[in-house]
């Protein structure tokens, strides 16, 4: 067996070898993990996971390939990959590339062949830290070093929102959306779509005036990257148009909206990343399977004295997975509905969505 040639550095002093696939470079980033057994052309191309290195649990990546239409996002901005076994000649009709090709394409590192079980006990135990990668041979202190000395971005949003807006429309449609991307996944616009919407994206600094002047249906609030106290200018949009107009916020949209009406968010120790969150709908009693990617959770204690209501729960760890406030007109969830792995237990949402801009549309007719 050849020699390793890459190695992964974590806050906490441990080493682990493996070799090297993607992007031949170091890197500084968060380390998280994800429990999916499949899905990782959309893991590595979902703009959450700016400047964060995921650890996969499942021991077998690559493959299938990845299929240039199964993309979250056109450029991926993953920080980097870590697997136990990656697997270079996929068995797949759809597939286009490897995922090595796609990493190198995208200046992504990826490092496989290393301990995933225990590097995934330490984020458990330890929490989320900071990972770097590098060369096998780069001395330690002088890596160690480099990593203690980064410090996590707070201007991710602003990186991966998109600059100009632009427009995804469907023929013969009902409503007209705004989208603010913060980290928009490209699968959220296609459910608007397949629900009669045109969706117009706009950048996550787009003033309420705008929006307004733009005439949309209703507002929809995505996910994204990072704090969501970082992204003050999307926060004062929700303070500004709640009421007039339905809002709808998934992820990091939740905790926007769930900061602009006085609730409260907070990082936890290592977050919910995964296909299979059970997540209990209060309103209802059903118990939902759910798809979530996050570091941030919304404090349920910050909801009293609000106008929010809880409407979704984590039966894991009874974090808050979904708010709402109908005076207001708004609604949000922390999980992903539009990554369906139930396959649809969360489409209602969507379809809640439409019925508010519905009721809105004949109130001022």
């Amino acid at each position: 067996m050849k020699p390793y040639n890459k190695k992964i550095i974590l806050e906490n002093g441990k080493e682990f070898y493996g070799w090297g696939f993607g992007a031949d470079k170091d890197a500084v980033n968060e380390i998280v993990f994800n429990t999916s057994m499949v899905g990782y052309q959309e893991i590595i191309s979902d703009p959450s996971y700016t400047d964060q290195m995921v650890c996969m649990t499942y021991p077998l990546i690559g493959n299938y390939g990845v299929c240039d239409e199964d993309y979250e996002t056109r450029i991926p901005t993953m920080g980097g990959l870590i697997v136990r076994e990656y697997n270079d000649l996929p068995s797949n009709f759809r597939y286009t590339k490897t995922l090595g090709e796609v990493l190198d394409e995208y200046d992504i590192p990826g490092i496989w062949g290393v301990d995933t079980r225990m590097i995934t006990r330490i984020i458990r135990d330890e929490g989320s830290q900071k990972v770097m990668i590098c060369d096998a041979d780069k001395p330690f202190d002088r890596a160690y070093k480099e990593l203690l000395a980064y410090k996590i971005p707070t201007d991710m949003v602003s990186r991966v929102s998109c600059k100009k807006r632009w427009y995804s429309r469907t023929p013969n449609h009902k409503y007209d959306v705004v989208a603010i991307d913060c980290g928009i996944k490209m699968n959220i616009v296609r459910k608007l779509n397949e629900k009669g919407c045109n969706v117009t994206v706009v950048p996550y600094n787009i003033t309420a005036e705008e929006i307004i002047n733009m005439h949309p249906d209703g507002l929809f609030l995505s996910n994204g990257p990072g704090n969501p106290e970082d992204v003050q200018t999307v926060i004062r949009v929700v303070r500004e148009l709640k009421g007039k107009l339905p809002i709808f916020g998934i992820c990091l949209g939740h905790q926007m909206i769930s900061l602009a009406l006085g609730a409260k968010t907070f990082k936890m120790k290592f977050g919910h990343r995964g296909g299979n969150h059970p997540v209990m709908n209060l309103e209802t009693g059903k118990i939902e399977i759910t798809s979530q990617n996050h570091s941030y959770a919304v404090e349920v204690d910050s909801l009293k004295g609000t106008e929010l209501t809880l409407t979704h729960k984590n039966l894991l760890d009874s974090t808050a997975e979904g708010v709402e406030s109908k005076e207001n007109k708004l609604f949000s969830v922390q999980y992903h509905p539009e990554s369906a792995p139930g396959p649809q237990d969360s489409a209602y949402l969507f379809d809640k969505f439409i019925d508010l801009m519905r009721k809105e549309s004949e109130n001022n007719a």
